[in-house]
Protein backbone atom coordinates (compact mmCIF):
# COMPACT_ATOMS: atom_id res chain seq x y z
CA UNK A 1 0.00 0.00 0.00
CA UNK A 2 2.84 2.45 0.70
CA UNK A 3 4.12 1.74 -2.75
CA UNK A 4 0.55 2.04 -4.41
CA UNK A 5 0.29 5.72 -2.23
CA UNK A 6 3.58 6.76 -3.16
CA UNK A 7 3.59 10.18 -4.35
CA UNK A 8 0.44 11.01 -3.00
CA UNK A 9 -0.25 14.19 -2.55
CA UNK A 10 -3.17 17.03 -1.06
CA UNK A 11 -5.10 18.46 -3.88
CA UNK A 12 -7.94 21.34 -3.29
CA UNK A 13 -10.10 21.15 -5.94
CA UNK A 14 -12.06 24.69 -6.22
CA UNK A 15 -15.27 22.44 -7.69
CA UNK A 16 -15.58 20.51 -4.59
CA UNK A 17 -14.48 23.25 -2.01
CA UNK A 18 -12.39 20.28 -0.12
CA UNK A 19 -9.41 18.38 -0.35
CA UNK A 20 -9.03 14.73 -1.31
CA UNK A 21 -5.87 12.83 -2.25
CA UNK A 22 -4.27 11.84 -5.18
CA UNK A 23 -4.19 7.96 -5.97
CA UNK A 24 -1.37 6.44 -7.84
CA UNK A 25 -0.84 2.91 -8.30
CA UNK A 26 1.93 1.16 -10.54
CA UNK A 27 0.77 -1.34 -13.27
CA UNK A 28 2.98 -3.40 -15.52
CA UNK A 29 2.43 -0.59 -18.47
CA UNK A 30 2.31 2.50 -15.87
CA UNK A 31 0.16 3.71 -13.42
CA UNK A 32 -3.53 3.47 -12.74
CA UNK A 33 -4.41 6.84 -11.16
CA UNK A 34 -7.34 8.26 -9.06
CA UNK A 35 -8.71 10.21 -6.20
CA UNK A 36 -9.53 9.56 -2.64
CA UNK A 37 -12.53 11.23 0.01
CA UNK A 38 -12.59 9.93 3.43
CA UNK A 39 -10.80 9.00 6.45
CA UNK A 40 -8.11 6.38 6.38
CA UNK A 41 -10.01 3.70 8.71
CA UNK A 42 -13.52 4.48 6.65
CA UNK A 43 -14.87 1.45 5.05
CA UNK A 44 -13.88 1.03 1.81
CA UNK A 45 -16.17 1.78 -1.48
CA UNK A 46 -14.88 1.84 -4.85
CA UNK A 47 -16.09 4.06 -7.56
CA UNK A 48 -15.55 3.13 -11.71
CA UNK A 49 -16.51 5.52 -13.94
CA UNK A 50 -18.12 5.48 -17.24
CA UNK A 51 -16.99 4.93 -20.22
CA UNK A 52 -15.08 7.96 -22.15
CA UNK A 53 -15.59 9.38 -18.54
CA UNK A 54 -13.29 9.56 -15.61
CA UNK A 55 -13.30 9.16 -11.81
CA UNK A 56 -14.31 13.10 -11.83
CA UNK A 57 -17.61 12.11 -13.05
CA UNK A 58 -18.01 11.44 -9.25
CA UNK A 59 -16.97 15.00 -7.69
CA UNK A 60 -20.39 16.47 -7.16
CA UNK A 61 -22.26 12.81 -5.78
CA UNK A 62 -19.39 11.54 -3.04
CA UNK A 63 -19.64 14.68 -0.96
CA UNK A 64 -23.52 13.84 -0.37
CA UNK A 65 -22.35 10.36 0.45
CA UNK A 66 -22.04 9.05 4.36
CA UNK A 67 -18.61 10.06 5.90
CA UNK A 68 -18.11 6.88 7.68
CA UNK A 69 -17.14 5.67 4.11
CA UNK A 70 -13.59 5.71 2.10
CA UNK A 71 -13.85 6.67 -1.46
CA UNK A 72 -11.74 5.72 -3.94
CA UNK A 73 -12.61 6.78 -7.70
CA UNK A 74 -10.40 5.48 -10.19
CA UNK A 75 -9.32 6.67 -13.44
CA UNK A 76 -9.96 3.16 -15.80
CA UNK A 77 -6.95 2.44 -17.85
CA UNK A 78 -6.85 5.35 -21.28
CA UNK A 79 -9.10 7.41 -19.37
CA UNK A 80 -8.28 10.65 -17.39
CA UNK A 81 -5.00 10.52 -15.88
CA UNK A 82 -4.60 7.10 -16.06
CA UNK A 83 -1.89 5.52 -18.78
CA UNK A 84 -3.00 4.05 -21.65
CA UNK A 85 -2.76 0.41 -22.29
CA UNK A 86 0.49 -0.62 -24.53
CA UNK A 87 0.22 -0.24 -28.57
CA UNK A 88 -1.69 -3.56 -29.82
CA UNK A 89 -3.65 -3.97 -27.24
CA UNK A 90 -7.24 -4.12 -27.16
CA UNK A 91 -9.84 -2.33 -24.08
CA UNK A 92 -12.19 -5.33 -22.39
CA UNK A 93 -14.47 -5.72 -19.71
CA UNK A 94 -12.12 -8.37 -18.25
CA UNK A 95 -9.09 -6.18 -18.64
CA UNK A 96 -11.16 -3.72 -16.30
CA UNK A 97 -11.57 -6.33 -14.25
CA UNK A 98 -7.86 -7.37 -13.91
CA UNK A 99 -7.27 -3.46 -13.29
CA UNK A 100 -9.49 -3.29 -10.35
CA UNK A 101 -8.33 -6.49 -9.09
CA UNK A 102 -4.50 -5.08 -8.76
CA UNK A 103 -5.83 -1.80 -7.25
CA UNK A 104 -7.70 -3.28 -4.36
CA UNK A 105 -4.34 -5.24 -3.76
CA UNK A 106 -2.46 -2.93 -3.69
CA UNK A 107 -4.96 -0.72 -1.30
CA UNK A 108 -4.96 -3.88 0.60
CA UNK A 109 -8.41 -4.10 0.34
CA UNK A 110 -10.38 -7.35 1.10
CA UNK A 111 -13.74 -6.68 1.35
CA UNK A 112 -15.04 -3.37 -0.07
CA UNK A 113 -18.19 -1.75 -2.04
CA UNK A 114 -18.35 -1.13 -5.40
CA UNK A 115 -20.33 1.72 -7.22
CA UNK A 116 -20.38 1.64 -11.21
CA UNK A 117 -21.99 4.43 -13.61
CA UNK A 118 -22.93 3.07 -16.97
CA UNK A 119 -19.46 0.70 -18.34
CA UNK A 120 -17.63 1.24 -14.60
CA UNK A 121 -21.44 -0.53 -13.63
CA UNK A 122 -20.77 -3.93 -16.01
CA UNK A 123 -17.09 -4.08 -14.88
CA UNK A 124 -18.43 -3.50 -11.14
CA UNK A 125 -21.30 -6.53 -12.06
CA UNK A 126 -18.50 -9.06 -13.52
CA UNK A 127 -15.70 -8.71 -10.46
CA UNK A 128 -18.57 -8.83 -8.28
CA UNK A 129 -19.42 -12.36 -9.47
CA UNK A 130 -15.55 -13.54 -10.33
CA UNK A 131 -14.69 -12.43 -6.61
CA UNK A 132 -18.00 -12.68 -4.59
CA UNK A 133 -16.25 -12.97 -1.27
CA UNK A 134 -14.45 -9.52 -2.11
CA UNK A 135 -17.29 -7.30 -2.20
CA UNK A 136 -20.34 -7.06 0.20
CA UNK A 137 -22.59 -4.11 -1.49
CA UNK A 138 -22.55 -3.09 -5.40
CA UNK A 139 -24.32 0.42 -6.61
CA UNK A 140 -25.02 0.46 -10.38
CA UNK A 141 -25.87 3.60 -11.73
CA UNK A 142 -27.47 3.57 -14.80
CA UNK A 143 -26.58 0.13 -15.43
CA UNK A 144 -27.25 -3.49 -15.72
CA UNK A 145 -23.90 -4.93 -14.13
CA UNK A 146 -23.85 -6.75 -17.55
CA UNK A 147 -24.14 -5.60 -20.92
CA UNK A 148 -25.12 -8.91 -22.95
CA UNK A 149 -25.05 -9.44 -26.87
CA UNK A 150 -27.00 -11.69 -29.23
CA UNK A 151 -24.94 -14.98 -30.29
CA UNK A 152 -25.41 -14.40 -33.95
CA UNK A 153 -23.79 -10.77 -33.78
CA UNK A 154 -20.71 -12.10 -31.81
CA UNK A 155 -18.92 -13.00 -35.03
CA UNK A 156 -19.69 -9.30 -36.86
CA UNK A 157 -18.91 -7.73 -33.84
CA UNK A 158 -15.17 -9.33 -33.20
CA UNK A 159 -14.42 -9.09 -36.78
CA UNK A 160 -15.35 -5.02 -36.48
CA UNK A 161 -13.27 -4.88 -33.37
CA UNK A 162 -10.16 -5.88 -35.23
CA UNK A 163 -10.63 -3.92 -38.20
CA UNK A 164 -10.82 -1.07 -36.24
CA UNK A 165 -8.03 -1.81 -34.38
CA UNK A 166 -5.83 -1.87 -37.66
CA UNK A 167 -6.87 1.19 -39.41
CA UNK A 168 -6.63 2.91 -35.74
CA UNK A 169 -2.93 1.99 -35.82
CA UNK A 170 -2.78 2.67 -39.03
CA UNK A 171 -3.79 6.32 -39.16
CA UNK A 172 -1.92 6.53 -35.99
CA UNK A 173 1.33 6.56 -38.12
CA UNK A 174 0.02 9.60 -40.28
CA UNK A 175 -2.07 11.64 -37.98
CA UNK A 176 -1.12 14.08 -34.99
CA UNK A 177 -3.31 14.70 -32.24
CA UNK A 178 -5.23 17.44 -32.33
CA UNK A 179 -4.66 20.56 -30.22
CA UNK A 180 -7.71 22.85 -28.93
CA UNK A 181 -8.10 26.00 -26.95
CA UNK A 182 -9.91 24.74 -23.71
CA UNK A 183 -12.98 26.18 -24.60
CA UNK A 184 -13.43 24.72 -27.92
CA UNK A 185 -12.72 21.38 -25.92
CA UNK A 186 -15.39 21.92 -23.68
CA UNK A 187 -17.87 22.83 -26.85
CA UNK A 188 -16.73 19.33 -28.14
CA UNK A 189 -17.28 17.14 -25.32
CA UNK A 190 -21.03 18.84 -25.29
CA UNK A 191 -21.71 18.64 -28.43
CA UNK A 192 -20.80 14.50 -28.33
CA UNK A 193 -22.64 13.96 -24.85
CA UNK A 194 -25.56 15.72 -25.07
CA UNK A 195 -26.59 14.16 -21.50
CA UNK A 196 -23.52 16.50 -19.46
CA UNK A 197 -24.48 19.41 -18.67
CA UNK A 198 -21.72 22.72 -19.17
CA UNK A 199 -20.74 22.26 -15.36
CA UNK A 200 -19.99 18.51 -15.61
CA UNK A 201 -18.33 18.80 -18.55
CA UNK A 202 -15.72 21.43 -16.91
CA UNK A 203 -15.64 18.90 -13.89
CA UNK A 204 -14.83 15.64 -16.48
CA UNK A 205 -11.78 18.07 -18.10
CA UNK A 206 -9.99 18.69 -14.83
CA UNK A 207 -8.63 15.15 -15.43
CA UNK A 208 -9.66 14.97 -19.54
CA UNK A 209 -7.18 17.30 -20.48
CA UNK A 210 -3.82 17.39 -21.00
CA UNK A 211 -1.63 20.73 -21.32
CA UNK A 212 0.48 21.27 -24.80
CA UNK A 213 2.18 23.50 -26.76
CA UNK A 214 -0.21 25.13 -28.40
CA UNK A 215 -3.38 24.38 -26.47
CA UNK A 216 -4.93 21.35 -24.63
CA UNK A 217 -4.96 17.72 -25.61
CA UNK A 218 -7.42 14.99 -24.40
CA UNK A 219 -5.80 12.70 -22.34
CA UNK A 220 -7.69 9.71 -23.14
CA UNK A 221 -7.04 6.84 -25.22
CA UNK A 222 -8.59 7.21 -28.55
CA UNK A 223 -8.92 3.57 -28.89
CA UNK A 224 -11.59 3.28 -26.47
CA UNK A 225 -13.88 4.10 -29.12
CA UNK A 226 -12.76 1.57 -31.15
CA UNK A 227 -15.62 -2.16 -30.67
CA UNK A 228 -15.13 -4.15 -27.74
CA UNK A 229 -14.52 -7.29 -28.96
CA UNK A 230 -15.11 -9.36 -25.80
CA UNK A 231 -18.69 -10.22 -25.47
CA UNK A 232 -21.06 -12.47 -23.60
CA UNK A 233 -24.50 -13.69 -24.01
CA UNK A 234 -27.53 -13.54 -22.02
CA UNK A 235 -27.16 -17.16 -20.53
CA UNK A 236 -23.44 -16.10 -19.77
CA UNK A 237 -24.63 -12.80 -17.88
CA UNK A 238 -27.63 -14.15 -15.52
CA UNK A 239 -24.81 -17.24 -14.48
CA UNK A 240 -22.66 -14.29 -14.02
CA UNK A 241 -25.17 -12.73 -12.21
CA UNK A 242 -26.21 -15.50 -10.01
CA UNK A 243 -22.67 -15.95 -8.46
CA UNK A 244 -22.64 -12.44 -6.62
CA UNK A 245 -23.41 -12.38 -3.13
CA UNK A 246 -23.61 -8.97 -2.67
CA UNK A 247 -26.56 -6.87 -2.10
CA UNK A 248 -27.13 -4.90 -5.12
CA UNK A 249 -29.02 -1.41 -5.50
CA UNK A 250 -30.06 -0.40 -9.53
CA UNK A 251 -31.06 2.90 -10.13
CA UNK A 252 -31.95 3.75 -13.62
CA UNK A 253 -32.49 6.90 -14.99
CA UNK A 254 -35.54 7.78 -16.62
CA UNK A 255 -34.29 9.41 -19.72
CA UNK A 256 -30.83 7.53 -19.63
CA UNK A 257 -28.62 4.16 -20.75
CA UNK A 258 -32.20 1.76 -22.11
CA UNK A 259 -33.64 5.10 -23.95
CA UNK A 260 -30.44 6.86 -24.92
CA UNK A 261 -27.85 3.82 -26.54
CA UNK A 262 -29.63 -0.01 -26.05
CA UNK A 263 -30.81 -1.12 -29.30
CA UNK A 264 -34.57 -2.40 -29.03
CA UNK A 265 -33.28 -6.15 -29.30
CA UNK A 266 -31.21 -5.28 -26.16
CA UNK A 267 -34.43 -4.61 -24.31
CA UNK A 268 -35.47 -8.32 -23.77
CA UNK A 269 -31.73 -8.51 -22.55
CA UNK A 270 -32.26 -5.63 -20.06
CA UNK A 271 -35.58 -6.87 -18.49
CA UNK A 272 -34.24 -10.19 -17.99
CA UNK A 273 -31.04 -9.08 -16.13
CA UNK A 274 -33.57 -6.47 -14.23
CA UNK A 275 -36.36 -9.21 -13.40
CA UNK A 276 -33.24 -11.64 -12.06
CA UNK A 277 -31.87 -8.87 -9.67
CA UNK A 278 -35.63 -8.46 -8.52
CA UNK A 279 -36.63 -12.12 -7.85
CA UNK A 280 -33.12 -11.93 -6.03
CA UNK A 281 -34.28 -9.31 -3.43
CA UNK A 282 -31.96 -6.64 -4.81
CA UNK A 283 -33.08 -3.25 -5.00
CA UNK A 284 -34.48 -2.05 -8.49
CA UNK A 285 -35.35 1.89 -8.59
CA UNK A 286 -35.80 4.67 -11.67
CA UNK A 287 -35.21 8.01 -10.81
CA UNK A 288 -36.01 10.98 -13.40
CA UNK A 289 -32.93 12.33 -14.94
CA UNK A 290 -30.26 11.41 -17.61
CA UNK A 291 -27.51 9.06 -18.03
CA UNK A 292 -25.23 11.48 -15.85
CA UNK A 293 -27.68 12.44 -13.53
CA UNK A 294 -25.64 11.51 -10.47
CA UNK A 295 -23.05 14.09 -11.56
CA UNK A 296 -25.71 16.79 -12.71
CA UNK A 297 -28.19 16.21 -10.61
CA UNK A 298 -26.11 14.31 -7.36
CA UNK A 299 -29.59 15.47 -4.69
CA UNK A 300 -31.05 12.66 -7.08
CA UNK A 301 -29.45 10.19 -6.04
CA UNK A 302 -27.29 10.79 -2.95
CA UNK A 303 -30.02 9.50 -1.02
CA UNK A 304 -30.75 6.40 -2.20
CA UNK A 305 -27.05 5.54 -2.32
CA UNK A 306 -26.79 7.42 1.58
CA UNK A 307 -29.78 4.44 2.74
CA UNK A 308 -28.46 1.76 0.52
CA UNK A 309 -24.61 1.99 2.50
CA UNK A 310 -25.95 2.92 6.03
CA UNK A 311 -28.49 -0.53 5.51
CA UNK A 312 -26.22 -3.14 3.85
CA UNK A 313 -22.95 -2.06 5.09
CA UNK A 314 -22.48 -0.16 8.09
CA UNK A 315 -25.42 -1.47 9.48
CA UNK A 316 -25.11 -5.49 8.50
CA UNK A 317 -21.53 -4.73 10.25
CA UNK A 318 -22.35 -3.33 13.53
CA UNK A 319 -24.86 -6.96 13.60
CA UNK A 320 -22.09 -8.71 12.40
CA UNK A 321 -20.01 -7.40 15.24
CA UNK A 322 -23.10 -7.51 18.11
CA UNK A 323 -23.69 -10.91 17.05
CA UNK A 324 -19.66 -11.76 17.87
CA UNK A 325 -19.57 -10.27 20.89
CA UNK A 326 -22.53 -11.74 22.49
CA UNK A 327 -20.72 -15.11 21.48
CA UNK A 328 -18.14 -14.87 23.76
Amino acid sequence: MLQALKGARQLHSSSMKQAVSELSVPVPWGQIRGKIWGPDQGRPVLCVHGWADNCGTFNTLIPLLPKEFRYVALDLAGHGLSSHRPPGVFYSFPAYVADVRRVVDALQWDKFSIIGHSMGGNIAGLFSALYPEMVDAVVLLDSYGFLPTDLKEVPKVMRQGFEEMLQFEKRTEEKKTRVYTYEHAVERLLAANKTLTEQSVRLLLERGLVQVEGGVVFSRDFRINLKNIVRISLEQSLEMQSRIQASVQVILAEDGFEKIFAEPDQKKFTSALLQAYRDRNHSVITVPGDHHVHLNNPEVVAPLVSDFLQTKVLSQSANLTDEQTSKL
